[in-house]
């Protein structure tokens, strides 16, 4: 296995070009009138600068080019496509969000990008061996059926990083945690002879945790630049690629409580916080008869600055969420006999996330607004997530009545419902 401090110098290239070029891009980005624009629902009240996700590609390609000369991870370069495939493809969907950002794409063409960059991966070799299901074994994937898990997967973790892309700092926050995550659970298996010395996950993860990282800086509130989404579906690729060929790798290991259940739910573990909100976000938007790309404001991170916190605040405690749940996959690696306690801590914490951010839990009336009443004393139920209150009295869930939704958290505007700069229309 390369030196551990390898993987350390990787992720610290990343990190240290992505934020050296991020203020440039930024400042590239307002010259060309790459920018998103204020409007009344963003806390921001001058056009902000998209450019965070070109920083990251070019971070993403220097790293990817330093190890691939550094001797010590010969073996992960040498005699494979899979490195040239996760790069040609983090480029095609880089584009996709690219385009998205100045022309706003229809949906269907953003999913055929999505499913682009899955062939790139499927045709270079990136794509999963097998698949552990719990009480049915080890099942293998056969050609007709990979290039279909791949585009599903690519799809489904670049749309959840690119919706929970809705306060400053949140998005990079939980794939730095995420990526950091996932690279210390590669790089333990490949010390515990699980995992081939010459996979590329444990690499492309650290790369994914640096690249954030130096973005994160200049992206947490209040934020100076915003990835866009280029930046989002870019670390959604990554994040797709890693887990596929570390989840989707790993042969049959027996004895051990923990594996029985690893991979599959490995990387649902590590990115729970996205993937839960992509989840509640279908469901619910299916289940009102529109489509699910329909803005809504019910997204958990609506929902903690709706319980009160503020949007610093609201962003910390979805990455102490994604920190625990990170801490589900690597604390049974390291004590192997806490292994028999993670399927009860699971659905402690399965609970828990239902209870507070389902989206059928609060009871919704229709508003009731007496005739003449100022525009400023109106309270929505639809806008607050409870009973409307005609009198201005504060709803039951601890809310200051302010008259508008946006007003619900700190008074002044509203947080911006994309920090990465998407669309309103788009994304909540």
């Amino acid at each position: 296995m390369p030196p551990l401090a390898w993987y350390g110098i990787v992720l610290g290239v990343a990190a240290t070009v992505t934020a050296a070029v991020t203020m440039p891009a930024r400042w590239l980005s307002l010259r060309v009138g790459y920018i998103y624009p204020p409007s009344e629902r963003t806390v921001h009240e001058t056009p902000m600068p998209y450019g965070g996700g070109a920083a990251m590609l070019l971070g993403f390609l220097v790293a990817v080019t330093v190890a691939a000369l550094s001797p010590a991870m010969h073996g992960i370069f040498s005699n494979s496509s899979e490195p040239l495939g996760v790069v040609l493809a983090g480029a095609a969907i880089f584009t996709i969000g690219l385009v998205d950002d100045v022309l706003d794409l229809s949906a269907p063409a953003k999913i055929a990008g999505q499913v682009l960059a899955a062939s790139i991966l499927y045709f270079l070799g990136v794509t999963m061996y097998e698949i552990k299901v719990p009480l049915a074994g080890l099942i293998a994937l056969t050609p007709s059926v990979t290039p279909l898990i791949t585009a599903i997967w690519v799809i489904a973790l670049t749309n959840a990083i690119n919706l929970i892309d809705g306060l400053d700092g949140l998005a990079a926050g939980i794939v730095a945690i995420a990526g950091g995550a996932m690279a210390v659970y590669g790089l333990r298996l490949m010390e515990l002879g699980v995992l081939p010395l010459d996979n590329i996950g444990p690499l492309i993860a650290a790369i994914a945790c640096g690249v954030c990282l130096g973005f994160l800086p200049f992206n947490f509130h209040p934020a100076k630049v915003f990835m866009g989404d280029a930046g989002a579906l870019f670390l959604g690729l990554l994040m797709a690629a890693s887990t596929t060929v570390i989840g989707g790798r790993i042969p049959v290991t027996s004895g051990s409580t923990y594996f029985f259940f690893a991979p599959l739910f490995i990387p649902l573990f590590i990115l729970g916080v996205p993937i839960l909100d992509k989840a509640f976000a279908f469901v619910r938007r299916t289940a009102r008869g529109g489509s699910f790309h329909a803005a809504d404001k019910e997204h958990i991170h609506h929902r903690l600055m709706r319980l009160g916190h503020g949007q610093r605040r609201s962003v910390v405690i979805l990455w102490a969420w994604t920190a625990v749940l990170s801490g589900f996959v690597l604390f049974p690696l390291f004590i192997p006999k806490v292994n028999a306690f993670i399927p009860f801590g699971a659905a402690a914490l399965g609970v828990g996330l239902y209870t507070l951010f389902h989206p059928g839990l609060r009871r919704r009336e229709a508003e009731v607004v007496p005739a003449g009443t100022p525009r400023a004393e109106r309270f929505s139920a639809s806008e607050a997530g409870g009973p409307a209150h005609p009198n201005g009295s504060p709803p039951p869930t601890g809310f200051e009545h302010r008259g508008r939704v946006e007003d619900l958290v700190s008074g002044p505007p509203a947080p911006r419902p994309g920090a990465s700069g998407a669309r309103t229309p788009r994304r909540a």
